[in-house]
């Protein structure tokens, strides 16, 4: 739909309701976007046109859904990308607010489009995959018996948060983080923990049964066991069977509409 120029700087209405929103500018061209993308990119666009401030609120999830034309749920997905990079923040029982100024917002225009774009979400799992393969072989090789103890550790802590998926997350992400630790290379850790970070937007929404939960448990202890046993081809290929699983949870949830 065509959406008018936004209007001058300033706070939005204390009635929530939305602003008008300009052309996007952030939006780079010939990818394809959910609506939840779409979203972000509209709510970037308000932002990097200087029509709110540090501090200002959000419109209300309704009024948002209702400008753009989509589901609430798209809404709830963009401010929780924008969330996680730390643009916005949700004070609970009050709104969501913006965080960063304009000068913040501008260097993180790469980050946003291989976060928000579906076709680069699906580009960035082949990148993490990799990397998780080499830290797993890497730390196979060169872990030592502290280290092994420390990563079955962590698929135990895995095992008694089973039935809460917040705290599975948590621990599903030491495991991957101490993993690379063990690996031995300062580089690798630092492109895997962008990776995920780029990623995590998706993590909470991509382990969302118990299923999906107890299949990922018994990769991690397939991984931490063939790297206990310092076995590095099996690390390897355990770890490129739970990255082709992880990466189908991560591509359903980063496609789910409503």
């Amino acid at each position: 739909m065509s959406i008018p120029p936004p209007p001058s700087a300033g706070p939005v209405a204390d009635d929530g309701s939305a602003p008008r929103f300009g052309p996007g500018r952030v939006v780079p061209e010939g990818l394809s976007r959910s609506p939840s993308s779409a979203v972000t990119y509209r709510l970037l666009d308000l932002l990097l046109g200087e029509s709110m401030r540090p501090g200002d609120r959000l419109p209300g999830e309704r009024a948002l859904a209702e400008e753009l034309g989509v589901g609430r749920s798209a809404v709830r997905e963009a401010i929780s990308a924008l969330e996680v990079l730390g643009v916005v923040e949700t004070r609970a029982g009050s709104g969501t607010y913006l965080r960063s100024n304009t000068s913040e917002l501008l260097p993180s225009t790469l980050s946003w489009s291989l976060l928000m774009d579906q076709e680069r979400t699906a580009e960035l799992t082949v990148v993490r995959n990799a990397l998780e393969r080499s830290a797993a072989r890497s730390a196979a090789l060169g872990a030592t018996e502290e280290q092994r103890a420390k990563l079955m550790d962590l698929v135990a802590q895995q095992r008694a948060a089973a039935d809460d998926a917040e705290g599975y997350v948590a621990a599903d992400v030491a495991f991957h983080r101490e993993l690379a630790l063990m690996a031995g290379n300062s580089l690798l850790g630092e492109l895997l923990a962008t990776t995920r970070s780029l990623l995590r937007v998706w993590f909470d929404r991509a382990v969302d049964n118990r299923e999906d939960i107890d299949r990922a448990i018994a990769e991690h202890d397939e991984i931490a066991r063939a790297i206990g046993d310092g076995d590095a081809a099996a690390a390897a290929e355990a770890m490129e069977r739970h990255m082709t699983t992880a990466t189908e949870r991560i591509l359903r949830a980063s496609s789910a509409t409503d």
